[in-house]
């Protein structure tokens, strides 16, 4: 008798070795992940790698996708350069075991790599590109899980401007895709109010090391509120150079202007007392999946990111790995018919996503920020 038991106990040792041994041998799903990785944004590549690390360590250690296949991250690097950007995007879809793509940061870079993923029929979510035309495009493979800069004009134009009572306006932008485009979304918006003076509107070259000559025109204009809505590295010199020359208007960032690297460039001096119109910051976030996102992240890489951009990203790969599994498929076809008319309300990191017929995240808001003499940030309105 005894020895019968023996020998069942070891059958059932060799069952569970031989089905562990069966997981372990299924292939990867592996996802790719575009961003800069160099150049003057690698901070926020390098954040947005983090994060989806982070995002890919929460679904594989709940048993992955498809049946316990675990979720494998490809990344390549677009420097934050459109023509680099269409590249990337060409080195992804070349590899035929990456089934979707988390791409990318930066709109004027996101709209040539979105090109090449409608072109070779990949599913592709952008994680900090939020010009309004990049959805207006009639894309069947194009997402994205931020907001859009028309939502933003909206609420620098209705909110932001009348909370600190001013009426004239300067808005600079960079000619960038995106900047050109949230500053004439905001422009746009604020001639709609309709009591809102709009004295100054121009664009700077980035990269440049001294803009007084700008910041001079703007000054003879008399500001109220000063809206740049160019991105951190020329926004941190901006911001120095103006307070130096006696430009006193209100500052405030657009939503690539102020990270922890504008802080550093602009001295915290200067970036003290400014404002930034800003999806929501993880920090502020207590639904179940964002405290595990916030915890797994500070434990390996010691502080949470510091702009929203990474922890879209992240939840990219969330909505990406919850469309995989509940399709029962990594067919591209199979991912957006789910994302498009299955998905509603999915609990992710920055809260409940779905999305719209044109790829739009459904239901995302903006915020007013401001920099505190520590360097954090605090919410000053909704």
């Amino acid at each position: 008798m005894n020895r019968m038991k023996h020998i069942l106990t070891i059958v059932m040792i060799l069952s569970v070795c031989f089905s562990i041994n069966v997981l372990a041998q299924q292939p990867p799903v592996v996802i790719g992940l575009q961003g800069p990785l160099t150049g003057a944004e690698a901070i926020e590549g390098e954040m947005a790698k983090q994060s989806v690390e982070t995002a890919a360590k929460m679904v594989n250690e709940k048993g992955g996708v498809l049946g316990g296949r675990m979720i494998k991250i490809e990344v390549v690097d677009d420097a934050c350069q459109p023509r680099a950007g269409a590249l990337a995007a060409m080195k992804l879809v070349s590899m035929k075991e990456v089934v979707a793509a988390i791409a990318t940061y930066g709109s004027s870079v996101t709209q040539p790599a979105s090109d090449i993923y409608e072109k070779f029929k990949k599913v592709n979510i952008a994680y900090g590109a939020t010009v309004t035309h990049l959805s207006e495009r009639g894309l069947q493979y194009f997402f994205r899980t931020c907001g859009r800069t028309d939502t933003q004009g909206i609420f620098f134009a209705e909110e932001v401007v009348p909370y600190f009572k001013a009426k004239r306006v300067a808005i600079m932008h960079d000619n960038t895709s995106f900047a050109l485009g949230l500053a004439e979304e905001a422009r746009n918006a604020a001639l709609a109010v309709g009591n809102i003076d709009v004295v100054y509107f121009d664009a700077i070259t980035p990269g440049e090391s001294d803009y007084t000559v700008p910041l001079t025109k703007l000054r003879e204009t008399n500001p109220e509120v000063f809206y740049f809505t160019g991105y951190f590295p020329e926004a941190g010199l901006i911001i120095r150079q103006a307070r130096e020359i006696g430009i006193d208007a209100v500052f405030v960032g657009g939503d690539a202007a102020i990270n922890e690297d504008f802080i550093r460039i602009a001295g915290l001096e200067y970036a003290a007392g400014c404002y930034m119109t800003q999806e929501a910051l993880i920090e502020y976030f207590t639904n179940p999946e964002a405290m595990e996102f916030k915890a797994k992240y500070q434990e390996a890489y010691g502080s949470l990111p510091s702009s929203p951009w990474p922890v879209y990203a992240a939840d990219a790969l969330m909505v990406l790995a919850e469309a995989i599994d509940k399709s029962g498929s990594t067919d591209s076809e199979a991912l957006v018919n789910y994302l498009k008319n299955e998905m509603t309300e999915f609990p992710s990191i920055t809260g409940p996503i779905g999305f719209d017929e044109k790829g739009d995240r459904v239901g995302t808001g903006i915020n007013l920020y401001v920099v505190n003499t520590d360097g954090n940030y605090s919410i000053v309105k909704i």
